[in-house]
């Protein structure tokens, strides 16, 4: 059972990669990859309840983040019919590449730390198609804003899933991820941005005419839809913290809210009109596809994972490789091809906290190479993912284009962290 699984899944795996070579869309595969694994799972198991109660606990699970997506997209959809992030954009004067280049980085790797690497990583794409035209050189800076919200959200219990599951599993506290991750996230960043500063090579005329809101929509409207936007995506960590809701809850709060803020500002309007501002439209303009590959992706993985594959394979890990710093660096990798939250979740049940108490070594490390490991492939994050559909990124062009940078600063970052960590302890 378990041996049909794991080539079911392999298979998928290759024919979402080879998606332009083959001509069979992503989505498709990823749907009927999930599927099947946990068809194997049912049809081979004598306990078929078992197996449905373990779809069930899982899918709660992926809905979480499918429907987290779902509300961000919406958000970001909705500011952008209204033209907001021209505030953005007209504030960038730069006309240099490589300058626009080092500024979209750094404001992404901070903005994911106060935000989260998905949500950070959808408005700077929607910020970059606005700047730039679309070509080879947009999608090297749509790849390098993958790696820079993974590297902010690495450092930040709010900015990565798999950090926030440390540290509500108390194996990292907050002051001690933030101080500890910092310096290496920051250095996994600017190893690649170094790298690219002096390979880009930028063909042509880049950025986009620079023209004003082509609606005609008042500058009061267009701001405070700007405002009311980003405000509701900052107070999702903030919910989550005060209530202790998932994540999700308080970007469909923050969706509902900017709803209905979109609905007074255009009460007066004629039906034509009010029909390009609305919420509505905009749920037709996101790219439902790639949250259906999303779904398809985790509930293969989320199969492997119910069949305890992901827990034998972190065991013979730790049986082959033996050294700990090692087994947390190539789970670090492994996240990059597998999820990062099951491998995270796997290891989490392999340490107690009695052997490795709060803010070990394992545990930061942990954050650190699950965080940013998932920059190497574009399937092996959520941001990775979300871009993936925006900019219709293949996976072959990412792997050739942008997987050897991201290792670099990878193993720059692991490096930095067990350096600090040896002259500190």
């Amino acid at each position: 059972m378990t041996t049909l699984m794991i080539i079911i899944f392999v298979v998928g795996y290759l024919a979402i990669t080879l998606e332009h070579t083959i001509h069979i869309n992503k989505t498709a595969t990823a749907l009927l990859t999930g599927v099947l694994c946990w068809a194997v799972y049912a049809l081979y198991s004598s306990e078929t309840h078992l197996v449905g109660e373990q779809l069930s606990h899982h899918l709660g699970d992926i809905a979480e983040i499918v429907f987290f997506l779902l509300g961000a997209m919406t958000i970001v959809e909705l500011v952008d019919a209204h033209d907001g992030f021209a505030i953005i954009t007209q504030k960038i004067k730069t006309e240099n590449i490589k300058h626009l280049m080092w500024l979209v980085a750094l404001l992404t790797f901070f903005m994911s730390a106060v935000l989260d690497n998905l949500t950070t990583a959808i408005v700077m794409v929607s910020l970059l198609r606005k700047i730039l035209v679309s070509s080879e050189t947009r999608k090297i800076m749509v790849g390098l804003v993958v790696i820079a919200a993974n590297a902010g959200g690495a450092w930040s219990p709010l900015g990565d899933v798999t950090t926030t599951m440390l540290w509500i599993g108390k194996q990292v506290s907050a002051m001690g991820v933030i101080t500890q991750l910092i310096i290496p996230s920051i250095v996994s960043l600017v190893v690649p941005l170094i790298y690219l500063h002096f390979t880009i090579k930028p063909k042509g005329n880049l950025f986009s005419t620079r023209v004003d809101n082509a609606l005609s929509l008042p500058t009061a409207e267009r701001n405070l839809m700007f405002a009311v936007g980003l405000g509701a995506l900052i107070f999702v960590p903030i919910f989550k913290t005060v209530t202790h809701l998932p994540p999700y809850m308080g970007m469909l709060l923050g969706l509902g809210f900017v709803w209905f803020v979109s609905e007074l500002i255009h009460k007066n309007k004629d039906d034509e009109t009010k029909s390009k501002y609305s919420a509505v439209h905009a749920l037709r303009k996101i790219d439902t596809p790639s949250i259906l590959f999303f779904l398809g992706i985790l509930v293969a993985i989320a199969a492997l994972e119910s069949t305890e594959q992901l827990h034998h394979f972190a065991e013979w890990m730790n049986q082959t490789l033996g050294n700990q710093d090692l087994i947390v660096f190539v789970i670090g990798i492994a996240s990059s091809i597998i999820d990062n939250v099951p491998l995270v979740a796997a290891s989490m049940g392999m340490y107690d906290l009695k052997t490795f108490p709060t803010d070990s070594k394992l545990w930061e490390f942990m954050a650190y190479c699950a965080g940013t490991g998932g920059s190497m492939l574009i399937i092996g994050s959520a941001a990775g993912v979300a871009v993936m559909g925006m900019e219709k990124i293949d996976f072959m062009w990412y792997f050739k284009k942008i997987t050897f940078v991201a290792f670099l600063g990878y193993v720059a970052g692991a490096l930095v962290y067990l350096g600090l960590y040896s002259f500190t302890h």
